[in-house]
């Protein structure tokens, strides 16, 4: 049987549009592999950059509507001059932005995709040619969230917006979300004229913003990575809900691989954490909780003179960077201090916690920027079996990750959480401002361990001294 393109109802255009997209979804899966491993995830980038420029180009001048039409001139103009000043503030952004800052800049993006897709399902809400009601209203709904979601997180993350934590809060959250799916529900079931569906939308709209702005706000700075994760599996969401709504294949599929991928990652931070994501939503584990009282102990300080000597006398040492040296931008003289202790013959290794810092990977992409080798970074379910061998392990600005309640002690918040073996070691030196306690708001027991030193100091001036000492030997 002879098929053609015209009794299908499809002209070439059609066809080359849907090959593209189908080009699009192998460069944003093959991105999102390389994007898996440091060494590769440059390339990756460029892959699903890749992809979305081409599905972008050729849907301007491919795409047909159901009548047959080309996309209007003056709209081309319009979205490739919207295209190129986006471009300009994004590298603009990016060249300028601190690693320091990235999950801020991370949290501002998922805000900028929230926001997009919500407005798409605004607009089209009230197209009497949308017959997608049930996506259009999930798609306004979850892209406000993980838009007013997003600005809040990117808020606490740059030290602009606190944490509010009541126990009326989870019950007012609650209440806006069954407030959110009632309003939807009655939408769907009870069709209305153009004015009034309107009017009901921007009411949706609304609390879909409060419910975002709340949903965060109790959010402690130690759930951060969880939250981003979510966030960004949301505006993925939302972006393929756009995508149904204009029938795109190429927003479905990249909405879906960024809603998945987000989704997954937000398993495993909260796997990290050993706790349930309703617990980490409704939880407020930032907030603070007190573990047993036991004995402290003494803490005991250590020189530069004698933490420089034992180091350099050291044959294996682990470092175990935190969002202490995050915000001293001490990446690059920890750097430097592994290639000094490494021409002495002591062999250097990283020991990165999952949740290490505010958002996923956050030490990687710090240490990545000061040149250390991908092979020095060690996961932690592969530096812990090893710790019992180590002579030295440097905690720089961490405490949570390496809190020994997390091991022995029940009523902690933390207890569960898998952590960085530290207390294993047969040294250990603690790099900190003070003997402030961490986002958990808990007492870490691993500075009173007989086997720990305290090096009190901003990190980048203290590592710096201890370079300069190590020098001197």
């Amino acid at each position: 049987m002879n098929t053609t393109l015209q009794d299908l109802g499809a002209t070439a255009g059609d066809v080359y549009l849907l090959i593209s997209y189908l080009f699009a979804a192998i460069f944003f899966v093959v991105g999102l592999k390389q994007m898996s491993h440091p060494e590769t995830a440059r390339k990756g980038n460029f892959w699903a950059a890749g992809g979305m420029g081409l599905a972008m180009v050729t849907t301007l001048f491919l795409y047909r509507t159901p009548a047959g039409h080309t996309i209007p001139t003056m709209n081309v103009v319009v979205i490739l001059a919207a295209i190129a000043v986006g471009s300009v503030m994004g590298a603009v952004i990016a060249r300028k932005i601190k690693m320091t800052a990235m999950p801020q800049l991370v949290s501002f993006f998922n805000a900028t995709g929230g926001a997009a897709s919500a407005l798409v399902a605004l607009m089209e809400y009230s197209n009497p040619a949308n017959e997608s009601a049930v996506v259009t209203l999930l798609g306004l709904v979850i892209g406000t969230i993980a838009f007013s979601g997003s600005m809040i997180a990117y808020g606490k993350l740059d030290g602009k917006v606190g944490d509010i934590f009541a126990k009326w809060t989870t019950w007012f959250n609650l209440f806006l979300l069954a407030l959110i799916a009632g309003l939807m529900i009655y939408m769907l079931a009870f069709p209305h004229d153009m004015a009034t569906g309107t009017k009901l939308s921007y009411v949706l709209l609304a609390l879909a913003l409060i419910y975002g702005i709340m949903f965060v706000m109790p959010i402690g700075g130690a759930d951060m990575p969880v939250v981003i994760s979510l966030l960004n599996s949301l505006t993925g969401i939302a972006a393929a809900m756009a995508g149904f709504i204009y029938n795109n294949q190429a927003m479905i599929l990249g909405g879906i691989f960024v809603g998945s991928a987000g989704g997954i990652l937000t398993l495993l931070m909260c796997k990290a954490m050993n706790r349930s994501l309703l617990n980490v939503i409704i939880g407020a584990f930032g907030g603070g909780g007190a573990g047993i009282d036991k004995e402290h102990g003494a803490i005991k300080e250590i020189t530069l003179s004698d933490a420089a000597v034992l180091l350099a006398y050291s044959q294996k040492v682990v470092i175990v960077p935190g969002y202490g040296l995050a915000v001293a931008q001490a990446q690059f003289v920890a750097n430097e201090l592994v290639q000094l202790l490494e021409s002495k013959g002591v062999e250097v290794k990283f020991a990165i916690h999952p949740v290490a810092g505010r958002m996923p990977g956050h030490m990687n992409v710090l240490l990545a920027e000061a040149d250390v080798p991908y092979t020095k970074l060690m996961e932690m379910d592969d530096i812990n079996p090893d710790m019992p061998n180590t002579d030295v392990t440097i905690v720089v600005g961490a405490n949570d990750v390496v809190n020994p309640a997390a091991l022995d002690d029940p009523s902690s918040p933390i207890y569960g959480m898998p952590i960085i073996h530290a207390h294993e070691s047969k040294n250990i030196i603690v790099m900190k401002r003070g003997m402030g306690k961490g986002y958990a708001g808990i007492e870490n027991f691993l500075f009173f361990n007989d086997k720990t030193r305290m090096l009190f100091g901003n990190a980048k001036d203290t590592l710096q001294k201890l370079v300069s000492e190590i020098k001197e030997l």
